[in-house]
């Protein structure tokens, strides 16, 4: 993948722009190449371990508990599948960042179209999941409520995936094999003269910024007040969870859409420099690897942020690893029993000193 595509795994194109017509002379990128070729497979190997591990165990226990499953475990599961799709892609560009792409042309279509299509039904799952709170908080006594079934919630769940896919293809039939300074690169190169470059950047910024940020400005202020007029006791936890989840969110993918959007405009001919150019070239892998971590949260966000949840993980390792979890147990009434002892010789002690 290229600069020419909004999600930009690999960067040779970017890095060897030939800034004559626009600056005089190409620009020297060698160091962002090297930070890419260095630290860029670290990063993605993190974020692929530590988002696998939390996603996984969203997965297992949903599928686990699926007999008690409702719409917002449905969302949850789907949220948590988008999430791994774009991570099984991760070691391919890893690889591919350190050596050249060895995996063949149909395997550039199919990671690409994991990346994409993972990518998309992340944002777009988290949305449906704001959409689902503002009608039980909002419109708790409407159809739609009291409607809220797992059939709908599968109907739901085929359509955010259909539009993920149909948000994908461009990136997926333009994906192909590219061979520069004899090595061999997979990147999204689209068609000199078409419009499909700037459809890509402008549709990646509307839907992973513009749109979510609506949707959910929209809904959480409608929340937010309905929870502030009900007398409850975690209402408060219920909205600093919600300013969690939007504050989160925005964090992690605003200086994606931004550089994407400065990367746009340079591609277009705008804003062109040199230093600029450096500056991007080094910009787009950081904040990449920033929006791409986001997965790793969204499990501590929707998931082991509720009680139920965290006791349905807890019980079902409990479950898979008894040894474990019996030694704990015992480790724990050991300290606890020594706590105890001490707590009790520090009684007799001072009720003999008091005497």
């Amino acid at each position: 993948m290229t600069e020419d595509s909004e999600p930009a795994p690999g960067y040779d194109d970017y890095y060897n722009l030939d800034g004559a017509a626009n600056a005089g002379s190409p620009c020297n990128n060698g160091n962002a190449k090297a930070f890419s070729e260095v630290f860029l497979p670290t990063l993605y190997s993190i974020v692929f371990i530590l988002g696998f591990i939390g996603n996984g165990l969203v997965v297992w226990v949903l599928i686990r508990y699926r007999h008690k499953s409702n719409m917002t475990d449905v969302c949850l599961l789907n949220l948590a599948l988008s999430d791994l799709l774009f991570l099984v892609s991760l070691p391919f560009w890893a690889h591919s960042t350190m050596n050249e792409w060895i995996f063949g042309k149909f395997m550039c279509h199919i990671i690409t179209g994991l990346f994409m299509l993972g990518l998309y039904g992340s944002i777009f799952f988290m949305v449906l999941m704001t959409l689902d709170r503002y009608v039980v908080i909002v419109h708790a006594h409407s159809i739609f409520s009291r409607n809220r079934s797992i059939k709908m919630g599968l109907a739901l769940a085929s359509f955010v995936w259909i539009f993920s896919l149909f948000a994908s293809l461009p990136n997926i039939i333009f994906a192909k094999e590219k061979m520069e300074k004899n090595k061999t690169s997979c990147e999204t190169d689209f068609p000199e003269g078409t419009a499909w470059m700037s459809f890509t950047y402008l549709n990646m910024n509307f839907l992973s910024l513009i749109f979510p940020l609506i949707i959910m400005g929209f809904c959480y202020s409608r929340i937010i007040p309905t929870l502030l007029s009900i007398r409850s006791q975690k209402r408060h936890k219920v909205i600093r969870l919600i300013l969690a989840v939007v504050a989160v969110y925005f964090l992690f993918w605003t200086p994606y859409n931004v550089v994407m959007f400065l990367m746009f405009l340079q591609k277009q001919g705008y804003l062109f420099s040199c230093e600029l150019h450096t500056g991007l070239s080094l910009a787009v892998q950081w904040v990449e690897t920033i929006a791409l971590s986001h997965c790793c949260l969204n499990p501590i966000i929707y998931a082991f942020a509720g009680q139920k949840f965290r006791r349905a993980v807890l019980k079902v390792l409990k479950e898979q690893f008894p040894l474990c979890f019996s030694q704990c147990t015992t480790l724990s009434q050991q300290l606890s029993e020594r706590r105890s002892s001490v707590f009790s010789k520090s009684g007799e002690y001072s009720s003999t000193q008091i005497a």
